[in-house]
């Protein structure tokens, strides 16, 4: 301090704590001893001048001395060493204990900012999991530093913490089994699940996708209840997850999944698979033959003894010539005959009662057995050769071809007179199949798969005739139950096939010209040659950037493309089979360009200009008057050159012509400001008449 009369000396006053001292004849302020930032980090003082009678003639004036901290304390934690406990299966990432270190540098500054770390864990053994029946303690050291840990020079403090892996209890229970139909009272306690601390939270949740309403509840104390009897013929089995969530609905863990299948009881009735179950039977067949079975089901779960099923025969109606003509199996429901009484003049139809039973219920179901003739006829086919029948290969699956016909002389409708129609020759890959008409016994020959000329143009088929019933002993099938028919298959010219039902292609729109796009193959199915051309329609675009080659389907392209006049090109091609039919397909080339910079900046409108900033007065820029600059009130052509920032660079000159107004200074670069220009940005254009 600089001492000027009246003042003979200084004096010091204030908070000085014998460390802050000045000379009071030349007024130099100094420290005689250390400064510390966490005992006082500042000192108010006044300065006082004096006289040579010591009375005060100038101030007093304030002094603050501001402290400023150097980083010469370490951290330290609160603890000498930590003891936390964590449980087995604990969620990755949630917090289950912390530390806490201090530093008693100035906090506001990174002397003070810590940063912790695992330095090391024993035993060093990583394990994915943790289990506390393999490992339940380890030790973990953590280092604090100062500096927030980025500097090399920064203080650092380790401490031991010793961690014990406890047995989680969050863990899914034992799978619940619920009789169905329960007429327990509801809600009904079925099971519980328990987090490891008592303050959690529990949420219940579908498990599966798409999600459904799920009976069942879970309260705060983990009790899982069932909210209304359960049907397994409606759902046999739900799983679903339960959250334990802390006090901000936050999930402490993973979810844990609880299983509940409902268990089966009989509450289901047998059931009949037709109201009335009609069999035949030959006067004359063998005792213990099989008529046929008797089919019924069970709702219970299947494979149990709720869903078994057993079969008796209540009652046979007539009983003549007497009783018990029939018997059936008792697991299978299969109904034989168990006497060679059957006389069609007695009787010629039988009816049963069978009884179906589970272990809890009984249905009755009908069964009518009709007596027929002995099967002793034949099937005849009108024709041994029926010839041949032309069809196009075109024709579509399940058209009918040709008629066959075939007459037996048993029983009308009945199996004895019944006539199947088999191919048993010249088809091998089954491509047509046969229908019988049950009134005419007409067999409708139909196609069953795909003809192909070029595959298989002839068909030489044996057809033979049968009866669902067998034959009486000593008669059997001859040649005059087969015939024979031959199927030409004609030749229908069919258009190429793409080997593709479009092509995608990308390309640069600064490719070449001559550059090779793409290549269209197809085929024809009957070999012929196939020819290529490019077609396009009114709705295509009409500029011809690509050709094609005629006989080898390579595309080129053919002019400049350009993106921004079209981003996506589609032209049809037509392949076209060189049989002298000339069938055609068509398929589309789809070419999408991808930009290059190509085309040069230009103004999208030459009567207004924009300047930054836009609000009046905050613009550095200093207008000057054509009279200042001594330039006429006449019509100027001002060039004005632009670019972008395209690789490579494009850039286009544009010239501005009117009068000009005024000119600006402006900055090129802000780091530069001596740099200025001079640019003409006030015009009036002389054409129309407009200021831009």
């Amino acid at each position: 301090f600089t001492l000027k009369p009246p003042t003979y000396s200084v004096h010091l006053i204030g908070e000085t704590d014998h460390l802050i001292e000045i000379t009071p004849k030349d007024g130099i302020l100094f420290v005689n001893g250390l400064l510390d930032w966490e005992n006082k980090s500042q000192y108010r003082l006044q300065l006082e001048g004096l006289d040579q009678y010591d009375k005060r003639v100038q101030g007093p004036y304030s002094i603050i001395i501001n402290v400023v901290d150097i980083n010469d304390n370490v951290p330290e934690f609160n603890e000498s060493a930590y003891f936390g406990e964590v449980r087995q299966h604990s969620r990755p990432g949630k917090p289950f204990m912390y530390v806490t270190a201090f530093d008693l540098d100035d906090p506001s500054t990174l002397h003070s900012k810590l940063s912790y770390s695992i330095l090391q864990q024993f035993p060093s053994t990583r394990t994915k999991y943790l289990d506390p029946t393999v490992r339940n303690r380890f030790v973990l050291v953590v280092t604090a530093k100062d500096m927030a840990g980025q500097s090399i020079n920064c203080f650092a403090t380790n401490v031991d913490v010793k961690i014990t892996v406890l047995e989680n209890l969050w863990k899914a229970p034992p799978e619940v089994l619920l009789l169905e139909n329960s007429t327990m009272p509801h809600p009904m306690n079925i099971t519980h699940v328990q987090w490891n601390d008592p303050y959690a939270t529990y949420e219940i949740q579908p498990k599966e996708k798409p999600s459904i309403e799920l009976p069942f509840t879970v309260d705060q104390n983990g009790t899982v209840y069932v909210t209304k009897p359960l049907d397994r013929e409606e759902k046999d089995h739900y799983a679903f997850y339960i959250f334990a969530n802390d006090e901000e609905g936050d999930s402490l863990a993973y979810p844990v999944i609880v299983s509940v299948h409902v268990v089966d009881i009989n509450d289901n009735p047998p059931v009949c698979d037709k109201v009335l179950t009609k069999f035949e039977v030959q006067e004359n067949e063998d005792v213990g033959n099989l008529i046929g079975t008797v089919l019924a089901s069970d709702n219970d779960k299947k494979g149990s003894l709720n869903s078994r099923l057993q079969f008796s025969l209540l009652n046979q109606n007539p009983k003549i010539p007497q009783d018990n003509l029939f018997r059936i199996e008792l697991g299978t429901g299969s109904v034989h005959l168990f006497k060679s009484e059957l006389n069609r003049q007695v009787a010629k139809t039988y009816s049963l009662e069978v009884n179906v039973t589970d272990s809890v219920f009984s249905t009755i179901c009908d069964v009518q057995i009709q007596v027929i003739d002995i099967n002793d006829k034949i099937p005849i086919f009108e024709k041994s050769d029926y010839g041949p029948v032309i069809v196009a290969e075109d024709q579509n699956k399940g058209s009918l071809i040709f008629n066959i016909q075939a007459t037996d002389d048993d029983e009308p409708f009945t199996g004895s007179s019944q006539i199947i129609y088999t191919i048993t020759k010249g088809d091998p890959n089954n491509s047509f199949t046969i229908l019988t008409d049950p009134e005419t016994n007409i067999g409708s020959i139909i196609i069953n798969k795909d003809l192909d000329f070029e595959t298989n143009s002839v068909y030489n088929l044996t057809i033979n005739a049968t009866n669902p019933e067998p034959l009486v002993d000593g008669i059997k099938y001859n040649s005059s139950s087969s015939t024979f028919l031959r199927v030409l298959v004609t030749n229908v010219e069919e258009p190429p096939v793409f080997l593709h039902p479009n092509y995608i292609v990308t390309l640069y729109e600064n490719a070449t010209i001559g550059t090779h796009v793409t290549t269209i193959k197809a085929f024809d199915p009957e070999g012929y040659p196939v020819r290529y051309l490019l077609k396009k329609t009114h709705k295509k675009p009409t500029e011809n950037w690509l050709e094609i080659d005629p006989v080898n389907g390579h595309i080129y392209t053919a002019a400049p493309l350009d993106f921004e006049l079209h981003k996506t090109y589609i032209v049809d091609i037509v392949a076209t089979e060189q049989s002298g039919a000339f069938k055609s397909s068509v398929t589309q080339l789809i070419l999408h360009l991808l930009d290059v910079n190509d085309s040069p900046p230009h103004l999208v409108r030459k009567d207004v200009f924009f300047c930054h900033p836009l609000e009046r007065g905050k613009s550095k820029h200093a207008y000057i008057t054509p009279r200042n600059l001594k330039l006429e009130e006449k019509v100027y052509e001002v060039p004005l050159k632009i670019s972008d920032n395209g690789r490579p660079p494009m850039e286009a000159v544009v010239n501005l012509k009117g009068i000009i107004l005024g000119l600006v200074f402006f900055h090129l670069d802000r780091k530069k400001k001596n740099e200025q220009n001079i640019t003409p940005i006030a015009i009036r254009s002389s054409e129309l008449d407009t200021l831009t």
